[in-house]
């Protein structure tokens, strides 16, 4: 009997056995997390998660996971995610031994097979880069951090005064979220590369930025859910589709702006120009190393910023009581000194005004700026962890992830009106229970070992337009029934559409 005979003859036993073998596979998988309660399709299959992905609200199913099964959830065969603010501390601990999951990081990478800090998915590679850049970020070397945001701001307020201020007699409407997005990529290339992209003095996307930008997120949200994502880390595929530095517009034409800047500045002494750049160069950041994280930090800090300005914005805009109880507190500050009359506000008097902290406190919580799921690895050994007050053992291997909604909207952390927003809530003399609620509030900018570099910068930018913008203007929706359009692309939010009209105010001082 020949091989083909005898192939035919055993189709069936052959056919049965790669069955068998099959749902054993699956099986063992389910097996590995039965104890954790989710789904039960998604013992099986990533088919609920990855339609949550495509849907580009994958934030929300994420927090109905954890509102419905409890603080730790079974999402795929492999794959929880946790609300538990404990648990997420714990896994991203300095000296934590959770790794990055290579599926989920690599997908950022610019190039295939080369990390920059975001990336990087090995502890001790992250940890020295993230030390090389820790003082550019922190402002204690980039002494020009504030005054360049400053100017930034100031570009802005210009903007909404030249060409967009509306009368009784004439609307003027204006996409926020266009010239908030502006305002951010504007900051970050100063306060970062040392010269701004110059968007809001021209009043567009310059190059396609903001535009290509949306659209790479999109493809990788895509490739994410799917599970394609690794087909762009392959070489030869890598540099057929992705961009090019050799591009006229768009993120090829980013990358190439980039590291012009780059190139300009390391001809140059570090001591020229104190800002982040100069500050990575004198701990040892070099060549395509420094261009890379260069380039990271304009993409990084100018879609979460600008996310966080746009949510407490549209709070404020929603919310009469809230608006005038902040600009009241605005004006009497100017009134008292407690804030210039003349000029930007610095961040030292912002951080005295209460009620405005209390207001971005709150903002940023009830629209966190970045949603990903952040995935860890469990060390090789496993991990017996506490969570709601019991103990449980994480499998060696299986990656974990973050629910933002689950863990910000969280009755048990805020009370039952957790989904309002309602700033008084960080104003309370109950001092445990405030300093339990800011320890929940500041994981919006990560923790430990992967705490975000940019938040000083965030906070600084986000202050200031904040307070700026109520000092000088009157803000409504234009399209208050629906305020914007936002879709979440790979954890960032992509808006669009958040159209508003904006009045002079009599006021007391100005920006000018």
């Amino acid at each position: 009997m020949g091989l083909v005979e005898l192939v035919l003859e055993t189709r069936w036993l052959i056919v049965g056995s790669l069955f068998i073998l099959y749902f054993l596979k699956k099986f063992q998988a389910y097996y590995r997390l039965r104890k954790f309660k989710g789904p039960l399709s998604c013992g099986f299959s990533h088919f609920l998660h990855t339609k949550a992905v495509l849907s580009l609200q994958c934030e929300r199913w994420y927090k109905e996971m954890t509102d419905q099964y409890g603080s730790i959830v079974r999402i795929g065969p492999n794959a929880l995610i946790t609300s538990s603010p404990e648990l997420w501390a714990h896994i991203n601990a300095v000296r934590s031994p959770y790794k990055r999951s290579d599926w989920y990081y690599h997908a950022a990478r610019f190039k295939p097979g080369e990390d920059h800090v975001f990336s990087e998915t090995n502890n001790e590679r992250h940890d020295r880069r993230r030390k090389q850049m820790l003082m550019g970020y922190s402002g204690k070397e980039n002494l020009s951090l504030e005054s360049d945001i400053d100017l930034r701001v100031l570009d802005f307020l210009d903007l909404i005064r030249n060409r967009y201020l509306s009368t009784e007699d004439c609307l003027k409407p204006m996409d926020l979220a266009k010239k908030v997005q502006y305002l951010t990529l504007d900051v970050i290339s100063t306060v970062g590369l040392g010269n701004s992209f110059g968007m809001l003095k021209a009043d567009k996307d310059v190059n396609d930025y903001i535009k290509s930008g949306e659209e790479g997120l999109w493809v990788s949200n895509f490739l994410m859910g799917t599970g394609l994502h690794w087909i762009m880390q392959i070489e030869w595929v890598g540099k057929l589709l992705g961009p090019s530095t050799d591009d006229l517009k768009g993120f090829g034409k980013m990358m190439a702006t980039t590291g012009q800047m780059v190139a300009k500045r390391l001809q140059s002494p570090t001591d020229a120009r104190s800002d982040m750049l100069a500050s990575f160069i004198r701990h040892g950041l070099i060549g395509n190393e420094l261009w890379m994280e260069a380039f990271e930090q304009v993409l990084a800090g100018s879609d979460t910023t600008a996310s966080g300005i746009r949510g407490i914005l549209l709070c404020l805009l929603s919310n009469p009581r809230v608006y005038k109880k902040l600009q009241a507190e605005i004006d009497g500050a100017v009134q008292d000194g407690r804030a210039p009359s003349t000029g930007i506000i610095s961040d030292a008097q912002l951080r005295r005004l209460k009620y405005l902290q209390a207001v971005i406190r709150e903002g940023l919580r009830i629209f966190v700026p970045v949603v990903n799921i952040f995935a860890r690895d469990a060390p090789p050994e496993g991990d017996e962890v506490i969570v709601d007050g019991e103990s449980v053992q994480i499998p060696g291997g299986t990656w974990i992830g973050y629910s933002a909604l689950g863990m910000h909207l969280n009755k048990a952390t805020y009370g039952e009106d957790a989904e309002v927003f309602r700033p008084e809530r960080w104003l309370i003399d109950d001092k445990d229970h405030l300093a339990n609620m800011t320890r929940v509030n500041d994981l919006i900018f990560g923790y430990g070992r992967w705490k975000c570099l940019g938040q000083t910068v965030a906070l600084i930018e986000i202050g200031k337009t904040i307070f700026e913008a109520l000092r000088n203007f009157d803000w409504a929706l234009a399209n208050p029934e629906q305020p914007w359009r936002r879709k979440n692309v790979n954890g960032l939010f992509a808006v669009t559409d958040m159209w508003v009209t904006v009045t002079a105010r009599e006021q007391l001082g100005s920006c000018l």
